[in-house]
């Protein structure tokens, strides 16, 4: 393994453990979830800071706020990464009230809210928002059957690009019927092409792309998720690196968390540690972070924004994991 590689699982695996020793009795998709936010920025979780972002949270949110769903600790700690996380959570809420008039509220919401305060420019909220439920409508209008709540994280992540309206429904549209006939989910077909959709190339040659990874990582023995980690095989394939390069690290990572504890035979699963494997070798790949705040969102830029479809797919993990829990108690 890769001496880079290896040192970002090590901290991947060192932030789950500090995160989980810091907030227990939580889902466990949710602890490799704040890790993976945490190592992606290459940053190390500090306890009391997570915790000074927890009571922020409480103090700026009722007991039944969405911000206190499973998203809650994707929020906590996206807001300790931040200089002033007071400021951040004011802007998250402002954004999330903004965001409900074109969506219902939800823990999905909450995710795309949190993702636009801390990424974009605040001079582009208005911009976004607006963007964000236009290309929603969008999506509904196409595919009114398999659209819903999570999908506008996924409408947020797509209004921070410079691609317009209309090419990025064209995009996702031609994404959605190549790669549909290879998957039984159209759902999370939909979120494979909404990622695939920031890419500049054309769709043909993403979604082949996309397919590749796919297949190459099943000839290896590993069958990568087509529920909702599906999406962040998008991420992979708009990596510019080598198949090869990228496989081979994707393969070792694994191998690598396989042998952590959690991430075996009683952990989160074979799916949901690839996904993770497949985050750790990305980010030697994506630009650094603070490019964001200065340089406008496009080509390359955009995989940032792509790696935050991450945390989508793992909230939605947890929340599935959540009700079904919840339906055999």
């Amino acid at each position: 393994m890769r001496e880079e590689l290896r040192k970002r699982c090590d901290l991947f695996i060192e932030n789950r453990d500090i995160i989980k020793s810091t907030f227990g009795w939580e889902s466990p998709y949710v602890y490799p979830m704040c890790a993976g936010i945490l190592t992606s920025r290459g940053s190390l979780a500090e306890a009391d800071r997570l915790l000074n972002c927890r009571d922020i949270l409480k103090a700026n949110t009722g007991p039944f706020s969405n911000f206190r769903g499973v998203s809650k600790l994707a929020v906590i700690t996206m807001l300790s990464l931040t200089a002033n996380p007071e400021m951040v959570m004011e802007q998250m809420l402002t954004i999330y009230g903004r965001l409900k008039e074109y969506f219902w509220g939800s823990e999905y919401l909450t995710v795309a809210a949190a993702t636009v305060a801390e990424m974009a420019d605040p001079s582009r909220y208005e911009e976004i928002i607006r963007k964000t439920g236009s290309i929603y409508s969008r999506m509904k209008s196409t595919h009114p059957f398999i659209t819903s709540g999570e999908d506008s994280a996924f409408a947020a992540l797509l209004a921070m690009s410079e691609l317009n309206d209309s090419c990025i429904e064209r995009e996702m549209e031609q994404c959605y019927h190549i790669l549909k006939p290879y998957f039984f989910s159209g759902n999370s077909v939909q979120s494979l092409s909404h990622i695939l959709a920031l890419g500049e190339d054309f769709a043909e040659p993403k979604c082949r792309r996309a397919l590749e990874l796919f297949d190459t990582l099943k000839s290896r023995g590993l069958k990568y998720g087509t529920g909702y980690e599906l999406a962040t095989l998008g991420v992979l394939a708009l990596l510019d690196v080598e198949k090869d390069i990228l496989v081979q690290d994707i393969t070792e990572a694994d191998a690598f968390l396989k042998s952590q504890k959690g991430f075996g035979a009683f952990g989160v699963g074979a799916r949901q540690r690839l996904m993770y494997a497949g985050m750790m070798a990305s980010c030697d790949y994506v630009p650094d972070l603070q490019s964001m705040q200065t340089a406008a969102l496009n080509g390359v830029v955009a995989l940032v924004i792509a790696q935050q479809a991450a945390i989508c797919a793992s909230a939605a993990a947890a929340s599935a994991a959540a009700a079904s829990s919840s339906s055999n108690s």
